[in-house]
């Protein structure tokens, strides 16, 4: 958690033989110029190694934002609106036609999605918000990840991950948010799923359920214990035993409940959208990941019910709420010794291997969405608290289902922020007023329209080759 997008990439582009502007004559050809920057950064984004690219996204998030003010100009130009109380004169010359690779579209396992040519201006800029949101999407992977460091974080670090990895993620709610908004302008339905209605509705849904998240994560330390335990580096235990503050278990359990209704509402959303061209779905992964996440989300409140019950001396009842949080997860089987029980803790006890192996080589992480984490911090809990209900309490466990259904409804901590579009300031208007040079460097930039993605990522120098034969000397 949060969800691994990959970033899409782009074919070339010049906006230079599509729209034209009297008023701001440098501003078509500078735009131009920032888009091949951006594409750039994503192409060589996509030939990084994995554990390479996270350092990678700064660079990405820099260009797109240095693009957008630009991107927005040439949109408010052919509406005929102003940018910083100044109008700017568009001319339309022919529909632009884009190609986007779409990463969120099914496909045969082991191949990319091919690229999906769009036209129109509100198909690049839907296309570029999107890339935004995932390149922060992924900011906040990154933020998380070092909860799992080697070596782990004080206090005060786990805090102030926990609060980065939320602020991005409540700007990828925005920017989802708003272009869902945009994407309903739309003539036609989009060709590409990752840009339709439904699917940014959800992805917006989904950045909520994981920034309310955060929120519980920030003071929920059963997570870091497990996470303490799974880290085989670690020896703080040999020197005090854990802490376990007093959470405000009934706040969080609200919490809880309220991003496990974000998820479901994302849910619904994701497998509604479909493409037009070819009818594609969103992948499967996502939508497992999407259901994992309402699944997990409905598991932390029933277990924060039970801590509120502990504390309150019914160990009894406490317990009733943790096996609720095991058939919310989906490990609960009704036959206790049961063969089937047997092999569905086998399965489950190797996918929790799975998943730490994941999280050691930094990779694909978080993929069931808390799930198995979840799991083990009711795991925890329950043996400790039937060991104590046995030899102290010695309290009758009632049954689940009847707890389970007394579930209510959530409550929303977030207030989604607004996204508004960057504008170009008085100074860069008044530098694209004048003509564009004859040095320009859109001559270079848009001139190398060499769009092939499977070239050497060497930079043209082979591994073992002769330096010779690509024009290197030999001292």
């Amino acid at each position: 958690m949060p969800y691994g997008f990959t970033l899409p990439t782009t074919s070339a582009l010049s906006f230079v033989g599509c729209f034209e502007s009297d008023s701001h004559a440098s501003l078509i050809p500078v735009a131009t110029v920032h888009r091949e920057v951006l594409r750039t950064i994503l192409k060589k984004h996509k030939r990084l190694p994995r554990s390479s690219q996270a350092s990678n996204l700064t660079a990405v998030i820099s260009a797109i934002h240095d693009y957008l003010p630009y991107l927005f100009a040439l949109d408010a130009g052919l509406s005929g609106k102003s940018v910083s109380n100044e109008e700017i004169d568009v001319v339309l010359l022919k529909d632009i036609e884009v190609e986007w690779r779409p990463c969120l579209a099914s496909c045969v396992a082991g191949r990319e999605a091919a690229r999906v040519c769009g036209n129109g201006l509100d198909y690049e800029i839907c296309f570029v918000l999107t890339t935004l949101a995932y390149a922060y999407t992924l900011m906040a992977r990154v933020q998380l990840y070092t909860l799992y460091a080697v070596t782990m974080p004080t206090p005060e670090q786990r805090a102030v991950a926990i609060t980065n990895a939320k602020n991005h993620l409540l700007e990828a709610n925005s920017l989802h948010t708003y272009s869902a908004s945009k994407a309903n302008e739309f003539t036609a339905p989009p060709a590409a799923v990752d840009i339709c209605s439904f699917t940014q509705s959800g992805l917006a849904s989904l950045a909520i359920s994981e920034a309310t998240l955060m929120v519980v994560l920030k003071d929920d330390l059963y997570p870091a214990l497990v996470a303490q335990d799974r880290n085989s580096n670690d020896r703080d235990w040999m020197i005090k035993a854990p802490e376990i503050p007093k959470v405000r278990v009934g706040l969080f359990t609200k919490f809880s409940l309220a991003a496990g209704e974000h998820a479901g509402v994302a849910h619904a959303h994701l497998t509604s959208s479909k493409s037009t061209r070819g009818n594609v779905a969103v992948d499967d992964s996502l939508i497992k990941y999407v259901d994992d996440l309402r699944k997990a989300s409905r598991a932390k409140a029933c277990r924060f019910f039970g801590i509120e019950a502990e504390l309150s001396g019914k160990t009894g009842e406490a317990i009733a709420w943790l096996d609720a949080g095991k058939v919310e997860l989906g490990f609960k089987t009704n036959e206790e010794g049961s063969k089937t029980k047997v092999l569905a803790k086998f399965k489950k006890n190797w996918a929790e291997r799975k998943e730490d192996r994941k999280i050691v080589k930094g990779a694909d992480w978080g993929s069931d969405a808390g799930r198995f984490e979840e799991a083990r911090v009711i795991e925890m809990l329950d043996k400790k608290w039937n060991k104590e209900n046995d030899l102290i309490s010695l309290q009758r466990i009632p049954p689940s289902d009847p707890l389970r259904a007394t579930l209510s409804s959530g409550r929303n901590i977030h207030t989604p922020k607004t996204y508004i579009p960057p504008s170009l300031d008085a100074d860069t208007l008044a530098r694209v007023r004048a003509p564009p040079g004859s040095g320009d460097e859109t001559t270079t930039l848009v001139g190398n329209s060499d769009d092939s993605e499977d070239e050497n990522p060497h930079g043209g120098a082979v591994p073992g080759a002769f330096p010779a034969a690509f024009g290197s000397s030999v001292v």
